[in-house]
């Protein structure tokens, strides 16, 4: 994939994500944005980063002590885990789930 490519969707990404949690009360999620990267703090501090390596051509989550790669698929028009092919939108729904103890979708 070419760089502007990559950047494009990885942008696309990240803004879907900030979108998602613009209605979620900040003192129980904050998130701030800024040049390819997205922080979410929850309310007991701990952070959750969700980032694009340009690269690798790759999206990368780090939630807690668990780090995630995510490659672009064309053919699904989805960026899944290298390791296990679990769908980012997913992953980053049933751990913020998780972590909030409320659902939440991306």
């Amino acid at each position: 994939m070419d760089p502007q490519t990559f950047l494009k969707l990885a942008d696309a990404c990240l803004k879907r994500v900030e979108g998602a949690l613009e209605d979620v009360d900040p003192d129980i999620l904050d998130f701030n944005g800024a040049s390819g990267l997205l922080q979410l703090e929850f309310a007991d501090g701990t952070k959750f980063i969700l980032n694009r390596q340009s690269g690798n051509h790759q999206m990368w989550l780090a939630a807690g002590v668990r780090a995630y790669h995510f490659d672009w698929h064309p053919e699904t028009e989805e960026w899944r885990d290298a390791r296990d092919g679990e769908e980012l939108f997913a992953r980053l729904t049933e751990i913020v789930t998780e972590k909030l103890g409320h659902p939440i979708r991306f």
